[in-house]
């Protein structure tokens, strides 16, 4: 483009550079000058701006992060690589990581429940792999997700050191657990590449998939936080048999959550065979589902993969219009409110059957749709009303909604099953006829 004259009042003139590597140094080259073949350009740019008052740099940098999600079995199987070299890039980074030429060294962070299960078997993995390791378990409930329990890690992170471009920290627990080592991953050295290991359904389906971390402060959820992804999130089933039947329902309403919002089909396999995975644990061999376990695989995958094409082109929630949204306006205020009493996605399901309401008050969903979906809410044991919910709860998180989206309320709202559209003009009118009607007819399901 090379020099650019814009007329602004003030005469001001813009060159375009490139940056090419010459040798071991970066060096500016006006945009389309000549550059060697031998010559590495970057993809930043620099704009340099000469006005009467003076002088601007505008640089454009395209940050790029790239990492796996992936399914696997056996994952604590110290004849199965995945939890050590899985992360890398190609074959020969993953052999390179097989014969080091210093010891490898991991530092874990384990859910103290869950290591009270999996701690015999995650030593048993390290020490048979001749790992370096050092494992630290912590109770990482909604109650303890603080920056203290963040700054606990990083002091032993720091005590034991690792090399924070090829040691990845591991996480290994619930949502919680999943955020917090996130974030102090994320503050390590400024960004330490980190692992997540789901262990419960609801960290399965949400936490481990994205890129947000993060702590509560100020009596708010996720207040302190970055977007800062795994290099890789592994996802085996196997852990979630041992997670009570409560908490699989309770990652059951993310799933829940997606087919609403994008996929009829997911919606459908739930409303069907929902009892059968709550039984079973999703659990493909369990003899308790039977005929039904190509259910397993199938509604778990469309919950991944709608939850990943609504995260991946807008990691940093550049774009506020968000259908991951959906039953997330109100309920953080009420969580925090409801600790430890309610579980994260049983209060999202609270939200959701309200909103449910709110589409029906607004003609976007039908009585029987309505109806469909508050019964199959119920058929995975999800509460579906709460007397704390109350109207100056929701118009408040509703104001306070305004100040953090823009000064729209950008509310998801199903208009159909498996659709769904983001609205910014639903009445005050509407919301207190939803609530109404809410109340009246799902008050007798209150937990």
């Amino acid at each position: 483009m090379g020099k650019v004259h814009l007329l602004t009042g003030t005469k001001e003139t813009t060159t375009e550079y490139n940056l090419v590597r010459v040798n071991s140094a970066w060096t500016r080259k006006e945009k389309h000058s000549h550059t060697a073949s031998t010559e590495s350009v970057s993809p930043a740019m620099i704009y340099e701006s000469l006005t009467d008052t003076g002088t601007c740099w505008t640089v454009v940098t395209p940050i790029i992060f790239s990492y796996k999600v992936i399914e696997t079995h056996a994952l604590l199987d110290p004849c199965n690589s995945t939890l050590l070299t899985g992360h890398t890039q190609g074959p020969q980074q993953a052999d390179n990581m097989r014969i080091p030429k210093k010891p490898m060294k991991r530092f874990v962070v384990v859910d103290q429940e869950v290591y009270q299960i999996y701690g015999p078997e995650i030593n048993k993995y390290f020490e048979a792999n001749n790992v370096n390791f050092k494992i630290l378990a912590l109770p990482t409930t909604e109650e303890n997700k603080s920056m203290e329990m963040a700054l606990k890690i990083l002091e032993e992170l720091n005590s034991f050191s690792i090399d924070r471009r090829t040691e990845p920290v591991i996480a290994i627990g619930g949502g919680v657990c999943l955020d917090i080592v996130g974030l102090a991953a994320s503050l390590y050295r400024r960004r330490t590449p980190y692992i997540r290991v789901p262990t419960t359904l609801l960290s399965y389906i949400d936490a481990s998939v994205g890129a947000k971390t993060g702590v509560n402060f100020a009596n708010c959820k996720n207040k302190l936080g970055a977007y800062i992804p795994p290099v890789a999130t592994y996802l085996d089933l196997s852990f979630i048999k041992s997670v009570p039947r409560r908490h699989i329902s309770n990652g059951m309403a993310e799933m829940l959550k997606m087919a609403l919002m994008k996929h009829k089909e997911l919606f459908e396999l739930l409303e069907k065979h929902g009892q059968h995975l709550l039984e079973s644990k999703f659990q493909s061999d369990s003899e308790v589902f039977g005929p039904c376990s190509q259910s397993v695989f199938r509604s778990t995958r469309l919950a991944i993969v709608t939850m990943l094409e609504e995260l991946a082109p807008n990691l940093w929630e550049d774009d506020l219009n968000r259908l991951v949204d959906f039953g997330h306006l109100i309920s953080p205020a009420l969580e925090m409110r409801l600790l430890p009493a309610l579980l994260h996605g049983e209060v999202v399901n609270i939200e959701m059957a309200y909103m449910v309401y709110v589409s029906w008050e607004s003609g976007l969903v039908t009585e029987e749709e309505k109806n469909r979906i508050i019964g199959c809410m119920v058929g995975l044991e999800l509460p579906v009303w709460h007397q704390a919910c109350t109207m100056d709860m929701i118009q408040s998180s509703l104001q306070e909604r305004l100040k953090h989206s823009g000064g729209l309320i950008r509310m998801p709202l199903p208009v159909g099953l498996g659709k769904a559209e983001i609205f910014n003009n639903t009445s005050t009118d509407v919301l207190i006829s939803a609530h109404e009607k809410w109340s009246n007819e799902l008050s007798t399901h209150a937990v």
